[in-house]
């Protein structure tokens, strides 16, 4: 199969909200690395296959519909399952391949693998990202502090955030990440782009992002996605982000 040209695809992505350098022990073992993304894939391995839902499809209700969900987890990301897989199997590459590996040299295969790993990868974490609004907790006292370093104030995250969000054009995520820098900042990445791609014009390592193509909110929320975006903090799974947090 033709390799895709890494010239070809190569998008801007837009970083707002970048703040100062946090000073956080849990990152140096692997922001101190040349290659920091290199770093973390090789002790994260998502597979090629869907984890089940933790969480019934009418758990985030209001923020999120049952029908939504339904339809975005079995029908949406399960294509991008499925198409991943046959990707893999026409490009070479071994099914136990952890995604992050295939993420952090994607430039070496098809559009159809970037698109589908990318897919994969990026609905996987999103789902993790989401809670009943009950039982997402709040940020832990590391993360909140790394936020104030950066954005001032969870306010002004929040306000960043959501700008990103809600300025992306068309399809696409928005991002918080650490940068090699050491850094929490805020991106937006087209299609199913993320910071982990070799071809990303921002990378990092993703915390969170909020899937902004209008599968994620169009029955409900028809063309108010700004609406859509105020309603995801109420069911953001800050337990699961402070986990991650601390984990990397």
């Amino acid at each position: 199969m033709k390799k895709t040209s890494r010239r070809k695809f190569i998008t801007h992505s837009t970083a707002v909200g970048i703040g100062s350098v946090l000073a956080v022990p849990a990152f140096a073992h692997l922001l101190s690395e040349n290659n920091f993304v290199s770093s973390f894939t090789n002790v994260n391995n998502t597979s090629f296959d869907q984890t089940p839902l933790s969480y019934a499809y009418n758990a985030l209700e209001p923020s999120i519909d049952a029908t939504t969900m339904d339809i975005h987890y079995n029908k949406h990301a399960g294509t991008y399952s499925k198409n991943l897989k046959d990707a893999a199997a026409a490009e070479g590459v071994d099914a136990k391949t952890p995604v992050e590996k295939v993420l952090e040299t994607v430039s070496k295969y098809s559009a159809k693998m970037r698109n589908n790993a990318g897919g994969h990868y990026n609905h996987e974490l999103f789902w993790k990202s989401l809670s009943p609004a009950d039982k997402t907790g709040v940020p832990s006292e590391k993360l909140l502090g790394a936020i104030n370093s950066s954005f001032a104030s969870m306010d002004e995250f929040k306000k960043q955030f959501s700008e990103a969000a809600k300025s992306r054009f068309g399809s696409g995520w928005a991002w918080l990440i650490v940068g090699k820098d050491k850094k929490l900042m805020i991106s937006s990445t087209p299609n199913q782009d993320n910071s982990l791609m070799d071809i990303a014009e921002i990378k990092g390592v993703p915390l969170f992002g909020l899937d902004v193509w209008e599968h994620a909110y169009y029955l409900k929320y028809q063309n108010r996605r700004a609406e859509y975006i105020d309603n995801f903090w109420k069911v953001l799974n800050w337990n699961f982000v402070s986990e991650r947090f601390n984990s990397i």
